[in-house]
């Protein structure tokens, strides 16, 4: 445990920021916690931190602690709209890297267009909880390395559910998939935690264009339409454009942006 005393100006006492855990920190003020701090390693490696308190001293300390003992780069991840916050985290040197928006897609096949859309001749759909999980982990892959040799993990949504340590598929449950006969093409993971998130819509590049994205969704939307969900949510970042197009195509609305910040 290290401990490290501040002036906070939050009582006559000091501000003792005190690493409790491996990558947890606490902001002690007369023995009461005033701010927490986090550190994360997200699946594709890169540092996420958090800081948790409502006065500026604790978050600059706790901030310059965590700053001291934690490698380089580190990324953290603020709703655009809370102004504060964001910067706060600018003033301690972290700048933003990209944006992204968080879409309410619509489930109703009136409104979406869906109801009609089938996939393409030879593609069948498997339902989520039906996928063979060989199959769904090869897919999965597949399209991770394709990514990955592209764009790059760092341009998919910031938000990552937790998973065992290099597995990529969480719940196999999760996933429904586009299929021929011997191999999967394409994927989407709808996660029910709170509320129905839209986590991966993805395609091999080699099948892409065909409109196995749209079957996907309007199979996906069409469950949730009929278990009674009225909408789901999606994160896209702002420089996807074909996916942007996607989810806007069928209705869907930006309502909240989220922006990733490094330093």
């Amino acid at each position: 445990m290290n401990t490290k005393p501040f002036t906070s100006g939050l009582s006559k006492n000091a501000v003792t920021i005190t690493r409790v855990a491996d990558r947890q920190w606490h902001a002690l003020d007369d023995d009461l916690v005033v701010g927490r701090g986090y550190a994360q390693h997200r699946p594709d490696g890169r540092l996420f931190v958090s800081i948790d308190t409502w006065h500026d001293a604790p978050f600059d300390q706790l901030a310059q602690a965590m700053l001291a003992e934690l490698p380089a780069p580190l990324c953290t991840v603020v709703d655009e709209a809370d102004v504060e916050l964001t910067a706060r985290w600018q003033r301690a040197g972290f700048t933003i890297r990209r944006r992204e928006w968080e879409y309410e897609v619509p489930t109703d096949p009136r409104v979406t267009g869906l109801g009609a859309v089938l996939p393409p001749a030879g593609v069948t759909i498997v339902p989520a909880g039906q996928a063979d999980e060989s199959l769904l982990r090869a897919v999965d892959r597949a399209i991770r390395d394709e990514v990955e040799a592209g764009v790059g993990w760092q341009s998919m949504p910031v938000e990552v559910i937790p998973r065992t340590e290099g597995d990529t598929i969480v719940d196999p449950s999760m996933y429904t998939v586009a299929a021929t006969p011997d191999r999967y093409l394409g994927l989407i993971r709808v996660v029910r935690v709170k509320r129905p998130r839209i986590g991966l819509v993805a395609v091999q590049s080699g099948k892409q264009r065909r409109g196995i994205a749209r079957a996907l969704l309007a199979h996906a939307l069409g469950t949730l339409h009929r278990s009674g969900c009225a909408a789901a949510w999606a994160e896209v970042d702002e420089s996807n454009q074909a996916a942007s197009a996607l989810f806007e195509g069928i209705g869907a609305r930006p309502m909240n942006s989220n922006l990733e910040l490094v330093r």
